[in-house]
């Protein structure tokens, strides 16, 4: 693989690069083609003396054929595309792997807020590890998303995944990956998303499966103290009884 694709660090990245492998190669043949010929006719129908310039309409079969032949050709490598495409875009798209966790990424202008489920796994839950610009995953298990935007069109791309999904406000987009190599890789916006549209950057760190374990428990040992619950007991400055306090044009009751 050459160096300026990014590593592959998903199940379906090393398809998604063959598919980039066989639209080069077919495109590239056309364009060789293509050039060839342009070059030989204007050689072959270059201005000479005494020969008189004449108009095409394009009646004849030799002439029609110029058209209907690449046209032929060119419908038979768009149907071996979509037949190579098809496969990997079901895997990607309509295949629903059963996950091991399920993650929330919210796009704004122009930050990334990542959620994680705490230990139970479970989003929406009061364990939820909410982090700007990063997100934590581990290695070798499905990880499903879901994708929103709180304001404007943002797209989420991650290079080295092969993955990428817009995020349209009022929707949510769900959608999996499975990272293969452990490492850190750039959350990146690819929709022009405003003036800071280019600073809108995040990381998503592929952990072992020890490693994700370690980082959760430290991630829930510094979470904030607010999300502790509030103490019951009354300040000391307080008075010892309160007294009930009658609503508006109301009497308290003895």
């Amino acid at each position: 693989m050459p160096d300026w694709l990014p590593v592959a660090a998903s199940t379906y990245a090393k398809d998604i690069d063959g598919l980039i492998w066989l639209i080069t190669a077919i495109v590239g043949v056309w364009f060789v083609i293509a050039e060839v010929v342009l070059f030989y006719l204007i050689f072959r129908y270059r201005r000479r003396a005494g020969v008189k310039p004449e108009y095409v309409d394009g009646s004849r079969k030799k002439q029609i054929a110029w058209i209907l032949v690449p046209c032929a050709a060119i419908l038979a490598c768009d149907l071996v595309i979509d037949a190579a495409s098809a496969r990997v875009w079901d895997e990607m798209k309509l295949t629903n792997p059963k996950p091991h966790m399920t993650v929330r990424v919210d796009g704004r202008q122009w930050a990334w807020d990542l959620t994680n489920p705490g230990p139970d796994r479970v989003l929406d839950t009061s364990d939820d590890i909410t982090l700007l610009n990063e997100l934590h995953v581990p290695a070798g298990e499905v990880v499903r998303f879901e994708l929103r935007s709180r304001d404007t069109l943002h797209s989420l791309w991650v290079p080295e995944l092969r993955l990428k999904q817009d995020a349209v406000p009022g929707r949510t987009f769900r959608g999996w990956f499975e990272a293969t190599r452990p490492g850190e890789y750039g959350i990146l916006c690819a929709e022009l998303c405003g003036v800071a549209h280019g600073v809108m950057k995040g990381t998503l760190i592929v952990h072992e499966s020890s490693g994700y374990e370690n980082w959760l428990r430290s991630a829930q040992a510094q979470a904030p103290a607010a999300a502790a619950p509030a103490p019951a007991t009354a300040p000391a400055t307080a008075p010892a009884t309160v007294p009930a306090t009658a609503p508006a044009g109301g009497s308290v009751a003895r």
